[in-house]
């Protein structure tokens, strides 16, 4: 789906628009609530994007807050965009949250990995032991391959004709540690090498040799998209749970600290020799 499209972000607008429109007419979340015959919970759910306001929800609100004709068409529409499916929904098994919506909206990707090459940027096989690894509780190895078929469906974003531009700073470890083995390793390295010449990724790493660095507290992303209004997400993924970062002050902490790990990082060019280099190694001890 094209990004001018992807129903996440638009859902995500429109409740943010919905929400500032209440908090302009005065109305408490209860008083809105009240006014229109819903429950409180129906305009929280509304407003932080957990429900996909209806066409009629939509046009209710606009009733309450007296939008003029204008506004009402521009929030109709983005709640009809909001109800679209995209690509992903296909893999709604495997893809539960809407990080991909979003990243799929994005036009700037930035990534700090510490532990492993990023899914946009992996080999299929490489992707398949670190599911499989990484996720012990699934067996069925039908349900292993699904999860690698969604990702390498999730990679061609990079190469579509609105691809967002990639700029991922890797940890050295990451290039070090041989998944799969040295064979599998060796492949994965040489496809990062590959992804490297693309005009719009960008692979950076980070040496042993920086010492104590900005990003030691773990992995992270920031989406940055096309249109200004639609502020930066930073994205942190973990065991317990996905992490959504909106609000500027936590966001702009991770942009710096992004921007205090590319101080210590390598250089592309650099990097790159790096990458060549942990190849090789493998090829030859």
């Amino acid at each position: 789906m094209s990004p001018a499209h992807s129903p996440t972000v638009r859902l995500r607008r429109l409740a943010r628009e919905l929400r500032r429109m209440r908090e302009e007419s005065g109305l408490s979340p209860e008083d809105a609530a009240a006014r229109l015959g819903w429950s409180r919970s129906k305009v929280s759910r509304i407003e932080t994007g957990r429900t996909r306001a209806g066409l009629t929800d939509v046009a209710a609100i606009c009733d309450l807050y007296g939008v003029d004709s204008s506004v009402r068409a521009g929030l109709l529409q983005l709640a009809k965009e909001a109800r679209q499916r995209g690509w992903w929904t296909a893999y709604a098994d495997v893809f539960t949250g809407s990080y991909i919506g979003l990243e799929d909206e994005a036009s700037l990707i930035r990534q700090w990995e510490v532990q492993l090459i990023p899914g946009l940027l992996q080999t299929e096989d490489y992707a398949r032991v670190v599911i499989s690894t990484g996720r012990p509780d699934l067996q069925d190895t039908d349900v292993i391959h699904r999860r690698v078929m969604a990702r390498m469906a999730r990679r061609t974003l990079l190469s579509r004709p609105d691809a967002p531009e990639l700029y991922a700073i890797l940890d050295e470890g990451v290039i070090r540690r041989p998944i799969g083995g040295r064979d599998l390793m060796r492949d994965q390295l040489d496809a990062l090498l590959v992804a490297a010449r693309r005009p719009n990724v960008t692979i950076r790493l980070l040496p042993y040799s920086a010492g104590a660095h900005a990003g030691l507290e773990g992995t992270f992303t920031i989406l940055s998209f096309p249109e200004e209004v639609d502020p930066d997400v930073a994205y942190v993924e973990g065991t317990a749970g996905d992490i959504y970062v909106e609000s500027s002050d936590q966001v702009n902490r991770y942009t710096l600290a992004f921007a205090r790990i590319c101080d210590v990082a390598l250089s592309p060019a650099d990097s790159t020799e790096l990458i060549n280099e942990a190849k090789e190694r493998l090829s030859h001890d």
